[in-house]
């Protein structure tokens, strides 16, 4: 990569986009960018310094971004073929450059502590980001949520030599990285629009421990089978809720709490409390504590600050919570996913009604898998679903939401519904445990769904 004077984000306000552009500003770099629609995030990262526009127009591009040798470009995999902007500078010669292989290249300058699998990602990740800034060791961090004991998704450390990435593997980005260590939470089939195969989706992960550096870990949830690839000299482990390497014994949980002791090849941990009690947070803390240990944190500093850490937004985010309703919303957007995120519900609230709203994400997942879907939501007493939302994705004919209703359980009560109309058909109910799932935009109504809810008590 040239010598940088600046460096260009199409896609910038994406949520592991954005956490690069903070990282370039705070070298001291000029960032610009596009993106498609202006959001909270953007406009806090203008307010940081970038230069952000919303219009795909190579002639609105600053004057500081048109020199191709001194500009590297960075897009994400969710750009369009047919983007203006990424054409333009093509046509001029520039580097250009996945996010993934810039992360990469921090992997190669710092030990990259690294959380791959098909779902738990950004939580065990911003776990464990937690972990290490609360810590004597510290951390650089990339995360894909924004946390909320630090309202961000972006950590600076320059004194420490870790880094804490989210590794994606859409678009085998993740092969992009050399992790120190890593943690491989699932496997379970996705993206099978980039991969085709169940075979070829983990084969890619095989691919992935290979790249796990020599002296490093390799840390993989008990259950996922892939061809392991390990280099001399990797330390591999196994973890589990009741068995594994690393596992909790002693597990408590009720009255609103959830308490354990870690069991770990690297030491003990007594008395481990979750901040954000939800079962599901469990496996992401056993996880999380197994990378912290092999980075030197200590048992009384991982124990103080799992008791601390509050979570990240759109992942188990409660909005309301009390006797008589809870409201929260949920990224859960994969069936295995959304299974888990209700059975977690299920054992908080045992007894109470449960509804979700859900809105699929991408035509090619619903199409792949709506039968999953509709298995993991008929666990619900109640469910609401929204047209697909697209991201980058053209219609595919003959997939809608239909297909996941059409398969869900006969006696549930279900709806269909657009996504405007989801706020009339709140108010025309009552809800005990309400819960907004999936990765689209209907988040973007929780807001008002949360002051909807609060003025019918």
């Amino acid at each position: 990569m040239q010598q940088l004077e600046s460096i260009y984000f199409i896609g910038a306000g994406g949520i592991g986009m954005s956490a690069l552009v903070r990282y370039y500003l705070a070298q001291g770099i000029p960032v610009g960018g596009y993106d498609r629609t202006e959001t909270e995030l953007t406009r806090r990262l203008t307010e940081e310094g970038a230069q952000i526009h919303y219009t795909d127009d190579p002639a609105i591009i600053p004057a500081a971004f048109r020199n191709p040798a001194h500009t590297l470009v960075v897009y994400t995999p969710a750009i369009p073929a047919d983007h203006q902007e990424m054409a333009w500078f093509r046509s001029q010669g520039f580097e250009i450059q996945k996010r993934a292989y810039v992360l990469g290249l921090l992997t190669r300058s710092m030990k990259g502590l690294c959380v791959a699998g098909t779902h738990g990602k950004t939580t065990t990740t911003s776990m464990l980001a937690h972990l290490l800034h609360q810590s004597h060791v510290g951390c650089n961090a990339f995360l894909g949520g924004i946390t909320k004991n630090y309202g961000t998704n972006y950590l600076l450390n320059s004194e420490s030599e870790y880094v804490v990435i989210e590794a994606d593997e859409f678009d085998r980005s993740f092969h992009q990285l050399r992790p120190y260590a890593t943690v491989i939470t699932a496997a379970d089939a996705d993206h099978l629009d980039i991969y085709g195969t169940v075979e070829a989706y983990k084969e890619s992960f095989a691919h992935y421990t290979s790249l796990v550096q020599q002296g490093g870990a390799l840390i993989v949830a008990r259950g996922v089978e892939i061809d392991e690839r390990l280099q001399t000299g990797v330390r591999r482990y196994d973890y589990g809720r009741h068995e594994g390497d690393f596992h909790a014994e002693n597990l408590r949980i009720g009255g609103g709490r959830i308490t354990f002791d870690l069991v770990s090849p690297l030491g003990n941990i007594e008395g481990v409390e979750l901040g954000v009690p939800v079962s599901i947070n469990i496996d992401n803390g056993i996880a999380a504590m197994a990378l912290a240990q092999v980075a030197g944190a200590t048992a009384d500093e991982i124990r103080e600050a799992m008791a601390t850490f509050a979570g990240v937004d759109r992942r188990f985010d409660f909005q309301i919570k009390t006797d008589s309703l809870v409201f929260l919303s949920d990224y859960a957007h994969h069936p295995e996913e959304i299974r888990q995120s209700i059975l977690s519900l299920r054992e908080v609230f045992d007894g109470r009604k449960i509804t979700a709203i859900f809105q699929p994400h991408l035509y090619t997942r619903t199409r792949d898998f709506y039968r999953e879907f509709a298995e993991a939501l008929s666990l619900l007493d109640e469910v609401i679903l929204t047209e697909i939302y697209p991201a980058r994705e053209l219609p595919i004919e003959g997939v809608s939401s239909q297909l996941i209703y059409d398969a869900l359980r006969p006696d549930m009560e279900k709806q269909l519904c657009q996504k405007k109309d989801v706020q009339a058909i709140l108010r025309q109910g009552h809800y005990d445990v309400l819960v907004v799932l999936g990765a689209g935009d209907l988040d973007n109504q929780v807001p008002a769904i949360k002051q909807l809810l609060l003025e019918q008590q």
